[in-house]
């Protein structure tokens, strides 16, 4: 991992957020959406080098009984670097110092990020429960 990577616990701005998600290879999101959606998240980080942003990821939820891992994306010339470990290791750090007993933690694993999340404990559903989803 670059030296000149820091770390901040806050969302990005909408406009950073809908670019590196795209950039990503994540679904672009309407600027509205991103406004909204993230004030509410419960968790944020943002890898920034220098002032851009290069990586993020976030929790939302209840923050009670349910969190969902999402928006985990790092910039195309970064990864591969480390950085997407480095984001869920603060997520991870913030689940387990603030999540009650009890809780259950999900996300939605792109192939093959798939195998970055099962080193964070993350297991697959299936057969007991299969993930489902309605768009708008």
């Amino acid at each position: 991992m670059s030296p000149n990577i820091h770390i901040f616990h806050e969302a990005p701005t909408p406009e950073e957020y809908i670019a590196l998600r795209v950039a990503a290879g994540l679904s672009a999101k309407s600027l509205t959406g991103a406004e909204i959606a993230l004030k509410n998240s419960i968790f944020a980080v943002t890898l920034r080098h220098e002032d851009e942003l290069v990586g993020m990821g976030r929790i939302i939820g209840d923050g009670g009984c349910f969190y969902q891992v999402v928006d985990i994306a790092v910039a195309p010339s970064y990864q591969g670097k480390g950085l997407g470990k480095l984001i869920m290791t603060e997520i991870t750090n913030y689940l387990e110092n603030n999540a009650p007993d009890k809780s259950y933690v999900s996300l939605l694993a792109d192939v093959p990020a798939d195998h970055l999340y099962k080193k964070f404990g993350f297991d697959y559903t299936h057969p007991k429960s299969l993930g489902m989803y309605r768009r708008y």
